[in-house]
């Protein structure tokens, strides 16, 4: 029994690592597309995945919240990623 628990563990555990991998690419290209400032580039971004138009209205309002804090905020928060 606690063979099977660990082969489902490790299972498992490779499973989320693989899907996290192929999560990063997309994640960072719409994170960069918020840091940039321009609209464009975050829908551009954001259109593989069909947001809604209030899913949008979020992801701008992120975007403006950047851009109020100005390059220091953008830079901090690229350190910390």
């Amino acid at each position: 029994m606690k063979g099977a628990l660990l082969l489902l563990a490790l299972l498992v555990t490779g499973e989320l690592g693989f899907q996290t991998t192929e999560a990063c690419i997309p994640f960072f290209g719409v994170y960069l597309g918020i840091l940039s400032g321009y609209r464009i580039w975050l829908h551009k971004e954001l259109a593989a995945f069909h947001p809604t138009a209030e899913e949008k209205k979020a992801f701008e309002k992120i975007q403006d919240c950047y851009e109020e804090e100005g390059l220091k905020a953008k830079t901090e928060d690229m350190k910390f990623m």
